[in-house]
């Protein structure tokens, strides 16, 4: 029976009273951002306080406090109750230059809000000490690790059952990393950002931004059965700064981003999907029959036709490649031979290349007439390469191949020939992307425990950015992701930004 409106706000406003009764007052007032709450650790003499900033998704702590040091605590803490593993990140920053050098930010895992509590922590302090500290037991002095690093200003805490890991570094750089074994605080623990002014007399403040509270895959995970959630997330690529714009529980993978400006492309259990910026919506892109996408979409340069990477029923599954409006319809047939794997227009849009295995032998680079026809072979070699793009003044064919041993990017020119390496270090470098200008390349490095010929899900990975010509590369995002994180071109249209997928097991 349908209720009255009197009736409803009666009942809506009785349900409010009893919820407000029965929550806890300090987190219902104290919430902030992703934090369940934030608190004064232990007998400061000034109150410090946390705000968030949801436009440019930064958290601002303020905070006072003795130290964090020996067995006794004081602090400013913005928490999360956490259980399982966990791996915590943040760009840190003090505000100000400070009264006391030893002052102290960073990410804390704790036992409890006791000041005497067990707990490990990432963090830098203001002379640059950047360490591990911890404390073992209740009441027991705190133990330090110091990293071969001065003056960190990215920040990561990790736990792997009992093991707390720590990962530090000067933004542009990889990580440093240490750990401490045998650390039991508890199943759920208190995890979150700390401040800490190492003299109570004063009040400091640090600005935290790019946090995320990441939930990795379990220990049976099963890759291709199993997948986590992803975040769409922009990056400023000049200042580092990453915004979320969508959350989603499924595997969201590998946004384009239209020439307009004003969408991305993403794919999703096969299917491909917009979302609008200005709206955040998302709606399905007809794709038709084509259901079984994977994340190797592209568009073409002149923002009119995309082109797929579909896995026909029809054809064992193998993935072949077709084009269509980029407003959606019926898919057109280019390659005939599978598995073929797109990944770039040429900028007159006369060409598609992509990477293809041919009789069960290696994956070699290839390009078609976007009509159709006979291929192109420009690679051939029994090692793999992959994610061929093309330049935007369609000189060079930019691409990655372990041909080395370790994956690298190289470039040839678009009829196979001069074929370059570009990057020679201790990572494996997949799918370069080259800014719109011509000038930048922007790629997804896998750590040297990742075979050079995979490209794995959910992994520490780093997007770097470097010349086209080569030269040191430089980190522009630390992420958890991998696989489907940046696959496809995805620089926005006047070249500031790139659009990307971190990953997390829930939101």
């Amino acid at each position: 029976m349908k209720r009255s409106s009197c009736v409803w706000l009666r009942l809506c406003g009785g349900l409010l009273l009893l919820l407000a009764l029965v929550a806890p007052p300090s987190v219902a007032q104290n919430a902030v951002g992703v934090f369940d709450n934030h608190t004064d650790v232990g007998d400061v003499q000034h109150a410090g306080d946390t705000s968030y900033d949801p436009l440019k998704q930064e958290y601002l702590l303020s905070g006072s406090g003795a130290n964090i040091w020996f067995d006794n605590d004081e602090f400013q803490f913005a928490w999360k109750r956490l259980t399982g593993d966990f791996i915590v990140r943040a760009d840190v920053r003090f505000l100000g230059e400070g009264v006391d050098p030893h002052r102290k930010i960073g990410w804390m895992a704790r036992a409890s809000l006791d000041p005497r509590a067990a707990y490990a922590d990432a963090t830098v302090h203001g002379d640059g000490l950047t360490s591990l500290q911890y404390r073992r037991a209740r009441g027991a002095d705190t133990e330090q690790v110091e990293l071969d690093l001065t003056g960190a200003d990215v920040l990561q805490l990790a736990r792997k059952g009992n093991t707390y890991i720590m990962s530090a570094a000067k933004f542009g750089e990889p990580f440093t990393t240490v750990h401490v074994e045998d650390m039991n605080l508890g199943e759920e623990v208190y995890v979150g950002l700390f401040m800490c002014s190492h003299n109570d007399e004063v009040v400091e403040r640090a600005v935290f931004r790019n946090v995320r509270i990441i939930k990795p895959i379990h220990d049976d995970f099963q890759p291709y059965q199993d997948y986590i959630g992803g975040n769409l997330e922009i990056l400023d690529v000049e200042t580092g700064h990453r915004t979320i714009v969508h959350r989603s529980p499924d595997a969201i993978q590998a946004p384009n981003w239209t020439p307009d400006g004003q969408t991305l492309i993403f794919n999703n259990n096969g299917r491909l999907y917009n979302f609008d910026l200005p709206t955040r919506v998302v709606t399905e892109l007809n794709t038709d029959f084509a259901t079984r996408n994977n994340n190797d979409h592209v568009l073409s340069f002149d923002g009119t036709m995309l082109a797929i990477s579909h896995h026909a029923e029809d054809d064992e599954g193998r993935s072949n490649i077709y084009t269509l409006p980029v407003t959606g319809g019926t898919p057109k047939r280019i390659t005939q031979a599978g598995p073929s794997y797109l990944h770039g227009w040429s900028p007159d849009a006369k060409f598609l290349t992509y990477t293809a295995s041919r009789d069960g032998g290696p994956y070699n680079i290839y390009k078609i007439p976007v009509d159709g026809g006979s291929e192109i072979k420009l690679t051939d070699l029994e090692t793999l390469d992959d994610g061929p793009e093309y330049s935007p003044d369609g000189r060079h064919i930019y691409f990655n191949s372990a041909r080395t041993g370790t994956m690298e990017l190289w470039r040839m020119r678009d009829n196979g020939r001069n074929q370059e390496q570009l990057t020679d270090d201790e990572f494996n470098n997949w799918f370069p992307h080259i800014s719109p200008d011509g000038q930048w390349i922007v790629f997804l490095s896998y750590l040297p425990d990742v075979d050079a010929a995979d490209h794995p899900w959910y992994k520490h990975v780093y997007l770097r950015k470097m010349p086209v010509s080569g030269g040191e590369p430089e980190v522009i995002a630390y992420v958890y992701g991998g696989q489907g994180t940046i696959n496809v071109p995805s620089w926005s249209p006047d070249g500031s930004r790139v659009a990307f997928v971190s990953n997390t097991d829930g939101n």
